[in-house]
């Protein structure tokens, strides 16, 4: 079973300005209706105000919320805020804090959106608004819903917002793996960073894994892993410089799932990134991740009876 959080606010229009398309999340969701797969939904409630501004700059929030973000700050982040962008980002926020609810009760679960990285304190950045990440970690452990998270984040670009919004903080630890010569230009500093060299294979992808995730799960030892699922570390991703096939990206998934449940931790999904022309493609890429990740946490759990 794939309990999966979504919204219809997570399909707002697309602006005037910019070239972020948000029609991938629809076709995410129609991919998993019409697979053969159980499928559970879920709507999320928008994130209160109080936990977006424990993170970023209440100020920023305000603008967010008003639709009245400067466009500098707009520019950045790659497109015009709205109001309907706003309730957006909102609820992709609450969908990540839910999914992470139902992965505690579940052993895993998704959000069919979201996984917005880059999002710093006082502003978005690179199609991020507010960082779900970071936000919902923060709220699970202010609310003792976890006392120790890992942010894996597997998505081609680095994530460089979660590290900057958690850093100093022992009771999160941010693991990246990402292209060494993708965006952001300036990385920022995660507990433990992993710089891929460009058109690196499955092969040399799933050994850096297999040396990292590991090791971080048994020295941290966290009760909750909260995983930024990007998909475009494939190999035909408009953006990445990596060279991931499908069956790749599958192995991937599966791998973070069987190491975290097999330890008796909780995994809950971010969509992340995953651009390209055809945005069919991208969306079952998407689709197929999110199942693959449900049938692994099946298998564990069979294995364990």
């Amino acid at each position: 079973m794939l309990h999966v959080v979504h919204h219809p606010d997570y399909m707002a229009p697309r602006p005037g300005r910019g070239s972020f398309r948000f029609d991938k999340y629809y076709l995410v969701m129609e991919a998993l209706r019409q697979s053969d797969a159980p499928v559970t939904e879920h709507a999320p409630e928008p994130m209160p105000r109080a936990w977006l501004e424990a993170v970023h700059c209440p100020t920023y929030v305000d603008e967010v919320l008003r639709a009245a973000v400067p466009r500098e700050k707009e520019r950045r982040i790659g497109f015009p805020v709205t109001e309907r962008i706003a309730s957006r980002v909102r609820h992709t926020n609450g969908g990540t804090w839910l999914a992470a609810q139902l992965a505690l009760r579940h052993g895993y679960a998704a959000n069919s959106a979201a996984g917005s990285h880059h999002a710093l304190h006082d502003t978005g950045a690179g199609y991020c608004v507010f960082n779900d990440l970071a936000v919902a970690a923060n709220r699970l452990i202010a609310e003792h819903d976890a006392r120790r998270i890992l942010i894996v984040d597997l998505d081609v670009h680095q994530g460089d917002g979660t590290a900057s919004l958690t850093a100093g903080r022992e009771d999160i630890f941010t693991l990246s793996l990402h292209a060494e010569k993708n965006f952001p230009v300036r990385k920022a500093r995660s507990n433990r960073d992993v710089a891929l060299p460009d058109g690196l294979d499955d092969a040399g992808y799933l050994e850096q894994l297999a040396r990292h995730l590991p090791e971080v799960l048994a020295e941290f030892a966290p009760d909750l892993v909260l995983y930024q699922a990007g998909v475009d570390p494939h190999m035909e991703d408009r953006l990445g410089r990596l060279a991931l096939t499908d069956a790749g990206l599958e192995a991937r998934d599966r791998f973070v799932i069987r190491e975290a449940r097999r330890r008796g931790i909780p995994v809950a999904s971010a969509l992340g990134g995953g651009y390209g022309d055809d945005q069919y493609a991208v969306a079952m890429r998407h689709a197929r991740s999110m199942l693959a990740m449900a049938d692994e946490n099946l298998l564990v759990d069979a294995a364990a009876e």
